[in-house]
């Protein structure tokens, strides 16, 4: 497909990018864990960038109170309960018809993890919690991948961007110390999130333009990628860029070769999700029918049905169903409760 590069006008006759780089960029294929807030607004920045394929991976829905901060949706989405993914993917193809989208309704786990990033170029954090982040640590470790992190709470955020070994001949720039080398071998916890701190939309935009920046120097192989980590504060009006120290020898990830995120276990398992007073249930393998399931579930409450998603109301409970057998159990944080449930109504 010959593609009209004249809607790019502006971007080509930037001396930082030009043509070569644009071409670059189309030919360029991405994926984006996690189309929240940070990984929305990195999606509408690339896409309309001319980012040539983008693979979208959410494994939650539009709510109302998603709007203020991510601003790829509308309250259409939110009122039916929209993918997110799909909602992103839909809004996004009408901005751009040139580049290819694909959406992806799922958790992004160690079970699929390769599979959904070995035939990409980079990969984008548009997640929510650093345990996923460590698992995208070891899967650019494994198939040798840059990737962004970017991280936002409150009014404050900061990223940084990562080039394994493997990745550094690829991408023709120096390889950098893995997330595990600058944040230590286990996932940062204790401090403040979603939950406790909420979030201002300016600062999610803020950060998801500067990683798309990164994105678009190492996918056009123009520009100084930045070779340490950025951090800010709104409020607060701070802006501090620092370097890093080299690689850890000792470390896990990068210098011993462990992928302990990418080989855990397989199975059914629970996780609280931020700021939602829901926990979100797995159960790999499964494939339901979502219809068959809300006739069985009818009697009980307010059941609503579409092709991507089963939702239903039951006592002070709102249970989200998906066809790949995982659930978002609205009015618990409490695991144990959350997979009772599970078991009642949809079985294990």
């Amino acid at each position: 497909m010959t593609i009209d590069l004249s809607r790019y006008q502006r971007q080509l006759i930037f001396s930082g990018l030009g043509e070569e780089g644009q071409r670059k960029l189309l030919s360029s294929r991405i994926v984006i864990v996690g189309c929240g807030a940070t990984g929305s607004s990195l999606a509408m920045l690339l896409a309309r960038a001319g980012a040539g394929f983008l693979r979208l991976i959410d494994r939650d829905f539009v709510e109302m109170n998603n709007l203020h901060r991510q601003m790829l949706f509308t309250e259409e989405d939110a009122e039916e309960g929209r993918p997110k993914a799909v909602a992103a993917a839909e809004h996004l193809r009408a901005a751009n018809s040139d580049i290819s989208i694909e959406p992806v309704v799922a958790d992004f786990d160690a079970g699929n993890a390769i599979a959904l990033t070995q035939d990409v170029d980079l990969i984008l954090d548009g997640t929510d919690n650093f345990e996923t982040r460590y698992l995208i640590n070891d899967v650019a470790l494994e198939l040798g991948l840059p990737w962004i992190y970017t991280g936002v709470v409150a009014s404050y955020g900061m990223g940084a961007t990562i080039i394994p070994d493997g990745a550094a001949r690829k991408v023709g720039r120096e390889a950098t110390p893995c997330l595990q080398c600058i944040l230590g071998p286990e996932p940062p916890g204790g401090g403040p999130t979603c939950d406790t701190a909420g979030v201002i939309g300016p600062i999610v935009t803020l950060m998801a333009s500067i990683s798309a920046a990164e994105a678009m120097k190492l996918l056009s192989g123009r520009g100084e990628i930045n070779r340490g980590m950025w951090m800010m504060d709104l409020w607060d009006n701070s802006f501090e860029q620092f370097g890093v120290a080299g690689r850890n020898p000792d470390c896990p990830a990068c210098g011993r070769g462990e992928r302990r995120f990418l080989t855990a276990d397989a199975g059914s398992r629970s996780v609280s999700l931020c700021g939602r007073n829901a926990v979100q249930i797995t159960n790999p393998g499964a494939q339901l029918s979502l219809p068959a399931i809300a006739r069985r579930l009818q009697a009980l409450g307010q059941v609503d049905v579409n092709e991507y998603l089963l939702r239903a109301h039951i006592d002070d409970y709102e249970i989200t169903l998906f066809a790949d057998g995982r659930a978002i159990i609205k009015g618990t944080e409490d695991p144990d409760l959350a997979r009772s449930l599970y078991a009642r109504y949809v079985g294990m």
